[in-house]
């Protein structure tokens, strides 16, 4: 039988994690909210053009979003419970994140319809999807997680 020794993490690694899944979670409930196109989401819109091209989003693409989230709420438990599996996810997420940020910066209209500000938020999701897929790698790299 072999055992694994895992060593301590650091506070921020623990501030990051908690952060991260937080952040998927509702990324996970923004996804359901489209998905299902709530009322609640459908008030989010009060611009009739933006709702309906919101709500005509391919369905690779909701796929994509899908991917991200879902794939990036585990990932980001995984680091919680510091297990090993965290990063192979959290890779799986960022796919989908650059999937659908293609989609949204280089095939549809979002930058005509939501001018320059439609790049803010999608580089955001990147930039948190990079931070915490190389925190899972530098977590396996110390021993953090096993």
């Amino acid at each position: 039988m072999s055992t694994t020794t895992k060593q301590k993490p650091p506070i921020w690694y623990w501030i990051i994690a908690s952060f991260a899944l937080l952040w998927n979670a509702m990324g996970v409930y923004q996804y359901l909210q489209q998905a299902y196109q709530t009322d609640a989401f459908k008030a989010m819109y009060p611009d009739a053009e933006i709702l309906e091209m919101v709500i005509n989003t391919p369905g690779w693409v909701m796929a994509a979003f899908a991917t991200a989230v879902f794939f990036g709420f585990l990932g980001s438990l995984a680091l919680v419970l510091r297990k090993r599996w965290a990063k192979p996810l959290l890779l799986i997420s960022l796919i989908g994140i650059v999937v659908q940020l293609t989609y949204n910066l280089f095939i549809s209209n979002a930058l005509e319809v939501y001018g320059p500000g439609a790049v803010i938020m999608p580089m955001m999701v990147l930039i948190f999807g990079l931070v915490i897929f190389y925190m899972a790698k530098k977590a396996e790299t110390k021993g953090w997680i096993s």
